[in-house]
């Protein structure tokens, strides 16, 4: 059964035992918009009323409709994020979620995982694309790169069909594992959203891990 969105939980688990360079070379806590404002969703326009005359009378027509059900939408995962200004190029497995409850994400921190019980890039809601920041033995991760992630950055998402979409980062923020808007991370309703997160923030050596989750999120570009 597919788990609710409402229950994923983005602890990441990440790098065990002494943290690398992320640490040492931490960025701003925030640029741009912050992660909520970015996700919200633009509510519909009320239409403005406007008076007409009655309409003229009219022979009923009688309607039909197929009985046959409506084929399932194909849903073509992502196969490769880039950000080129930030030298982030990283391949994405389709995840779902581990024992815990929580986003499962790629062993190798060189790969992200897009979760796949949520929207694809491009479709309604938040796309979510998830990977290590680092690791005590294979090093700095290929979403370290976030870090450097400014408003305004293009990032380029490749499906399996091999079609590219354009997007257009709107904020970075650093934000508490505890306090995480999970509602609106994986939101599946509103404006197209690419969301990608990581690990960062002071490390925790009695926990082995990162304090805090770094979430950059894009909108479609224009």
């Amino acid at each position: 059964m597919r788990p609710a969105a409402a229950g994923v939980a983005l602890g990441l688990a990440l790098a065990v035992g002494v943290p690398t360079a992320w640490e040492l070379t931490r960025p701003p806590a925030a640029a741009g918009a912050p992660v909520e404002q970015a996700l919200a969703a633009t509510p519909t326009p009320t239409p403005t009323p406007t008076t007409a005359p009655p309409p003229s009378p009219a022979v009923p027509q009688v309607t039909t409709r197929d009985a046959a059900p409506s084929p399932a939408a194909q849903v073509v995962p992502p196969v490769r994020v880039e950000m080129p200004a930030r030298g982030l190029d990283v391949p994405v497995d389709a995840v779902g979620t581990a024992d815990d409850g929580q986003m499962a994400i790629p062993d190798d921190v060189d790969r992200a995982g897009w979760y796949r019980f949520g929207p694809a890039p491009g479709a309604a809601g938040s796309a979510v694309v998830a990977g290590h920041v680092d690791d005590v033995e294979q090093g700095l991760g290929a979403m370290a790169a976030l870090r450097a992630a400014e408003p305004g950055d293009e990032v380029l998402v490749t499906d399996a069909a091999g079609a590219v979409t354009r997007w257009r980062v709107l904020g970075r923020e650093l934000l508490d594992k505890g306090a995480l808007p999970v509602d609106d991370l994986f939101r599946r309703d509103g404006p197209p959203r690419l969301t990608l997160v990581t690990c960062g923030g002071p490390f925790l050596p009695d926990l082995g891990g990162y304090r805090d989750n770094l979430v950059v999120v894009a909108e479609p570009a224009p």
